[in-house]
């Protein structure tokens, strides 16, 4: 999925859950969104007002202009969020359908400061999802931010396990190693 709110999201899930077990079958659901987290909330939500500060009018409009010829489900409940509209664009708590005005695919993002951002990926992950695929704006800045703030979240969660060796290297005391370090 595209980052429906939750409540749409727990919807679709029980239909295909259901088709599913009428054939016999189990699934794993994976949902994919963008993710804007800061120490605080007030700094995640200026970062989408500098964002949506940078979309012009025009871009907006030709953007929606061109999304309209999709025929893709997705894109039709993308637009359906946000109606090509800067106002309201908070879909649901920690929210934020930004995205979608200017790009096709997953347009809603998590924003939120890190305790926040941790607690939607939770609330997603007890609806059932299992697989999440995370991106931010710009991408390495972003990562810095999730990585330092949510990682550390999400394994006192029980979502994530430390990495292998990671466990020996923290009682050792010892730095963990970074990518290209040798």
């Amino acid at each position: 999925m595209w980052g429906e709110p939750p409540a749409d999201a727990a919807e679709q899930l029980a239909e295909v859950r259901a088709l599913a077990a009428e054939a016999g079958r189990t699934l794993s659901f994976g949902i994919r969104l963008h993710v804007i987290t800061r120490d605080t909330a007030d700094e995640a939500w200026a970062v989408t007002e500098k964002l949506l500060a940078a979309m012009p009018d025009e871009l907006i409009e030709l953007a929606q202009r061109h999304l309209t010829y999709s025929d893709s489900v997705g894109q039709a409940r993308m637009r359906a969020l946000h109606g090509g509209r800067r106002d309201d664009l908070v879909v649901a708590p920690n929210l934020w359908a930004g995205f979608g005005l200017v790009r096709g695919g997953a347009g809603t993002a998590l924003v939120g400061s890190h305790d926040e951002v941790t607690a939607r990926i939770v609330e997603y992950h007890q609806l059932g999802f299992d697989h999440f695929i995370l991106s931010g704006q710009p991408h390495l800045e972003e990562a810095y931010w999730f990585g330092e703030g949510v990682i550390p979240r999400l394994r006192e969660a029980g979502l994530l396990a430390d990495p292998p060796g990671a466990a020996g290297e923290r009682a050792a005391g010892a730095a963990p190693a970074l990518a290209g370090q040798g």
